[in-house]
């Protein structure tokens, strides 16, 4: 009778020293590690952030919660992050956005775009994104893709920022800058750069920055800065203000004298996809671009 208690005593003793294992959630895996000191894409410059149009599933922009006031062959497709709009011959005009009503003196627009170039007899640019001007093809901000330059056959993509400011006088001051995609011998002895932005027809990441203390313009893909550095000083370098034309209305796709008013020929709806356009009213710095790159890319 001792032995049989003593059996029991060490085998309840025995069980006391198993270790417990929690059949738990996910709760217990481990966070991702940062990217450039973030954890997310909505973290980068989140207090300078006007506008953020996600585009899974719907033309929502996300932080006023406005829906397109028109949506013209735009379906939703995978995206280069969740999903993408696809436009066939197609755009989304919205109202005004109260955030983006009035003039940033400084702004950042960054987007994911598939395009594709059409260059030839009917060759045409292509509207990425637009802060319309009333009665007028050319907004107070403008990024696109000049496809028309280019064969269908054509990776190389050049991409253009526009930015036309309000003068004193009421009258338009025209600041644009591109990618040089094939400077002669000469031009890159003077200080042009060769960036042939070879992302026609695929997923790329593309920023244009808008800096007024220094009225500096410049352009990167996939985190890498593309603008002509011969191109990206204005003004002299010095301060030069974005002022823009009122009222102002977003649209992705195409240009504001197709969505609103009368377009000459060349003036076209999209054909191609856009996918995580955020606008800020800042210039975002290499890092910070590099970073909402590396994040997005990653699904973050």
């Amino acid at each position: 009778m001792k032995t049989n208690k003593f059996l029991l005593y060490a085998l309840f003793a025995g069980l006391l020293s198993i270790p417990f294992v929690s059949c738990g959630d996910d709760d217990d895996e481990e966070p991702l590690p940062p990217i450039g000191g973030y954890n997310n894409a909505d973290e980068v410059a989140a207090a300078d952030l006007l506008a953020y149009w996600p585009l899974d599933g719907n033309g929502k922009e996300d932080k006023s919660k406005t829906d397109p006031s028109a949506s013209v062959g735009a379906t939703y497709t995978a995206g280069a992050k969740g999903e993408a709009v696809n436009f066939v011959n197609g755009y989304l005009a919205y109202p005004e956005i109260a955030t983006l009503a009035t003039s940033s003196a400084n702004m950042s627009i960054s987007l994911w775009a598939k395009v594709t170039n059409n260059g030839g007899a009917d060759g045409h640019p292509t509207m990425l994104f637009t802060l319309t001007r009333p009665n007028e093809w050319g907004g107070n901000v403008n990024f696109m893709a000049e496809t028309g330059w280019r064969p269908s056959t054509a990776d190389t993509l050049v991409m253009k920022g526009l930015v036309i400011i309000k003068t004193g006088d009421g009258g338009a001051n025209f600041q644009d800058i591109i990618n040089s995609a094939n400077p002669s011998a000469d031009d890159i002895a003077a200080g042009h750069s060769v960036q042939p932005n070879k992302n026609g027809g695929k997923w790329a990441h593309y920023v244009m920055t808008w800096d007024s203390t220094t009225a500096m313009f410049k352009l990167y893909a996939n985190g890498v800065k593309i603008s002509n550095p011969v191109w990206e000083s204005r003004n002299g370098g010095t301060a030069l203000p974005l002022n823009f034309f009122t009222p102002t209305k977003p649209v992705i796709g195409t240009f504001g004298s197709v969505a609103f008013g009368t377009p000459d020929p060349w003036q076209r709806p999209m054909n191609g996809q856009v996918d995580e356009i955020r606008v800020y009213k800042k210039a975002l710095t290499p890092a910070e671009i590099g970073a909402l790159y590396e994040l997005e890319k990653a699904g973050r």
